[in-house]
């Protein structure tokens, strides 16, 4: 897969989920996502090791963006299954994200410090911009963000490890040996 079309699809899965999530819509936005995750899934050497280390990002995902509108620093205008939880249109999102870990954010897999900076940098400056734009609400703008900053932090490189274990991209390992041929 490209990095650049790996970029421009994590940047359009974004932007169609936070949209969708502001204008009442978050179905659209989450069904984009999984649109563009199955796309990815269609380019992996192995889509097995890819998807798990997707699903294991919806696991953490989902467990994180709870947190802060069960502490009420955050709202989600829609999109919650179950109130106070993480929105099933940032669930999607975390799954995106996934699909960058293996290939443009690869670079970052021997670099657990670069990413934990990354993560801590990047991940408050997304639901910023995502607040801007509507699909979410600041409670206490100050309280989620040192905590957005903190956590993906320790997030970013955690699924930077996962991805190491479970790149769907890298070749597998042949261990059959040689057919035996016999000298008669």
């Amino acid at each position: 897969m490209s990095l650049f079309a790996n970029i421009i699809a994590f940047q359009l899965g974004w932007l169609a989920c936070v949209l969708g999530a502001a204008w009442g819509w978050p179905w659209a936005g989450a069904a984009i996502a999984l649109a563009i995750i199955g796309w990815h899934l269609t380019r992996t050497v192995q889509p097995r090791r890819e998807l798990t280390l997707i699903l294991a990002a919806a696991a953490i995902g989902a467990l994180w963006d709870s947190l802060l509108p069960a502490l009420g620093w955050i709202e989600f205008p829609n999109g919650m299954l179950i109130e106070r939880t993480a929105p099933y249109w940032m669930v999607a999102l975390w799954m995106l994200f996934a699909t960058t870990l293996n290939v443009s954010l690869a670079w970052l897999k021997p670099r657990l410090l670069v990413g934990a900076l990354f993560g801590a940098v990047g991940g408050p400056l997304a639901y910023f911009g995502g607040a801007k734009l509507g699909g979410l609400v600041f409670n206490d703008q100050t309280a989620a963000l040192t905590t957005l900053a903190i956590g993906w932090a320790l997030l970013t490189p955690l699924l930077l490890l996962l991805a190491r274990r479970y790149d769907g991209f890298a070749q597998p390992i042949n261990l059959r040996l040689a057919p035996e041929t016999s000298h008669g």
